[in-house]
């Protein structure tokens, strides 16, 4: 199974007619996963056969008269990492809050893995790992910095908090798939930083494309989808996913009294709420029990028959 994720930042006139063609040309292709569309461009991952996601790209490449191909990050999976397929349209295809931020128009350097190795080593480099704390756990690069964000829209508020002087720094920015760091370059550019760099497809491309010699990358990395997270090799790894934050769970946290399936683990058991808790519970048991019937409820997979 491939899972292909890709975004591009380029002015959509009519997002609504995009939307409409789009999710009548995945369906019938059978692929599954997401696209946001918005007036500043597109943000997807999907997942099927080769020819079918291949196809998509190249439609979205033609209707939008884009100059160069799609560029896109591929994956594997045993399995499709989605249930469904949802073609959605947003303010923004990736959240800062400042849809004026314009990639399109101005953004960081690229550079390729083994230019960012040469920028790692550096030590007047500030490296900076753009994605949110939860995701940081799971894997980063050594030294980089952790914004303790808990959401992208948090980043330009940790941006103006930076020291004045770091802004003759050269910074060098990386995220999953790049396309956090096309907006936050762009961001960090208009608030005065001169030298600023991201790493050309982000994680996965690195990771994709980098010798197990020259691998600087420290742990997993966080995907959005029912894998939690990729290994070195781009494997699924080690994490599970807690079904009521949606944060990655380690070995360790499973084993916590905090983790309770389906309702809390040691990342969200101060954060629930009484109410929440009990439909949360209750909804736990229903799934027990419907998986004790074999029958299917709620997103549990319906149990073969026995025969005789």
């Amino acid at each position: 199974m491939n899972v292909v994720s890709f975004y591009r930042f380029v002015d959509v006139p009519e997002p609504a007619a995009i939307q409409r063609n789009l999710q009548a040309l995945c369906e019938k292709e059978a692929l599954l996963g997401t696209v946001l569309l918005a007036d500043e461009g597109f943000n997807g991952t999907l997942a099927g056969s080769a020819d079918g996601i291949a196809a998509i790209l190249q439609w979205l490449q033609d209707t939008l008269q884009l100059p160069t191909p799609v560029d896109a990050r591929w994956t594997e999976a045993d399995a499709a990492p989605f249930r469904k397929l949802r073609i959605r349209i947003k303010n923004e295809i990736v959240t800062l809050g400042r849809p004026d931020i314009r990639p399109q128009q101005r953004t960081g350097q690229h550079v390729s893995p083994r230019e960012w190795n040469t920028l790692l080593d550096d030590p007047a480099t500030l490296v900076i790992d753009t994605r949110n704390h939860y995701e940081i756990e799971v894997g980063t690069f050594p030294g980089a910095l952790d914004p303790g964000t808990d959401s992208f829209r948090q980043f330009p508020e940790f941006v103006e908090q930076l020291d004045v002087n770091d802004r003759d720094r050269p910074v060098a920015m990386f995220c999953t798939g790049g396309i956090r760091c096309e907006k936050a370059s762009a961001l960090m550019q208009e608030l005065g930083f001169s030298q600023v760099y991201q790493l050309q497809g982000g994680i996965l491309n690195y990771l994709s494309t980098t010798a197990d010699d020259d691998n600087r990358w420290d742990g997993e990395c966080f995907v959005f989808d029912s894998r939690v997270a990729v290994d070195r090799d781009l494997a699924e790894g080690g994490y599970e996913q807690c079904h009521a934050c949606r944060r990655p769970l380690s070995a360790d946290d499973l084993q916590s009294a905090d983790y309770r399936e389906g309702v809390s683990c040691p990342q969200c058991i101060n954060e629930l709420e009484s109410e929440r808790e009990l439909r949360l519970e209750e909804r736990r048991r229903q799934v027990r029990l419907a998986r004790e019937r074999g029958g299917q409820h709620i997103g549990v997979p319906q149990q073969p028959k026995k025969n005789g």
